[in-house]
């Protein structure tokens, strides 16, 4: 009897670490959702944070510039399509690639109403998002990505990571504080919820990856802080809808 064998893979698909051993970078889900979603072969390999500039510089990826001409840094996801011998670093510069390389099926990879979701997103939730996974997000680190993130992060920010996390009751409270702003976020992503879970109805965008893909990472640095997100219906009805895309996730 025959065996079915899997198609050999044409991308390589840098991501980040965790001891869990599967994907948790909100960033390299948008990636993974799209390559799932487009049922295209890729095999992942896993970099710890101290490791990600050495690889890709090994490897002679271009990181590219940032808007004020300086180089911008190495990150992930990165990916090397391998038909090609062609690297890519960066989200929205690897979701273009495949998108044109890849038509099929379609991933419209912006629109008006995604673009005000994602921006609506950013500045009204992020700010509380962001103080409640930045602290957690060690947890699920190996010790040498841990004394990386914890490095960099409180430089970034001024302070211990233990000093971001906040007492319960100020975390309830700040979510709290949102709570109208998440109701009206997650009702603009039902805007076509007659034709679909997604937010230009039944077939996914890359804003709708954006967004499960954040879901996704808070689900694996807290389940706590998903399950506050994902009781909002707009978020939990693409999350669900996008959970079809996620089987592959190392």
């Amino acid at each position: 009897m025959a065996t079915q064998t899997e198609p050999k893979s044409e991308i390589v698909l840098y991501d980040l670490a965790c001891v869990k051993g599967i994907c948790f970078s909100p960033a390299v889900w948008r990636i993974r959702l799209m390559l799932n979603y487009k049922r295209i072969p890729y095999k992942t390999i896993f970099l710890e944070f101290p490791d990600i500039e050495p690889t890709l510089k090994e490897l002679g990826v271009n990181p590219g510039k940032t808007v004020d001409g300086s180089q911008s840094k190495y990150t992930v996801p990165t990916i090397h399509h391998i038909p090609t011998n062609t690297y890519i670093m960066g989200s929205i510069a690897i979701a273009q690639f495949l998108e044109s390389t890849y038509p099929e099926p379609l991933v419209p990879l912006t629109s008006e109403l995604g673009r005000e979701i994602e921006l609506k997103s950013r500045s009204l939730v992020g700010k509380t998002f962001s103080n409640s996974i930045t602290p957690r997000e060690i947890r699920i680190l190996s010790p040498r990505s841990q004394e990386y993130f914890r490095r960099t992060r409180e430089a970034a920010m001024g302070c211990p990571l233990e000093d971001m996390l906040l007492d319960p009751k100020t975390e309830e409270q700040n979510w709290l504080a949102i709570d109208a702003d998440m109701r009206a976020v997650g009702e603009s992503m039902r805007t076509n919820k007659a034709e679909g879970p997604f937010v230009l109805g039944a077939q996914p965008t890359f804003t709708d990856f954006f967004l499960a893909g954040v879901l996704q990472s808070a689900k694996m640095v807290d389940e706590g802080v998903f399950q506050r997100i994902t009781k909002y219906p707009g978020f939990r009805d693409i999350y669900e809808g996008c959970r079809p895309y996620m089987e592959k996730n190392d």
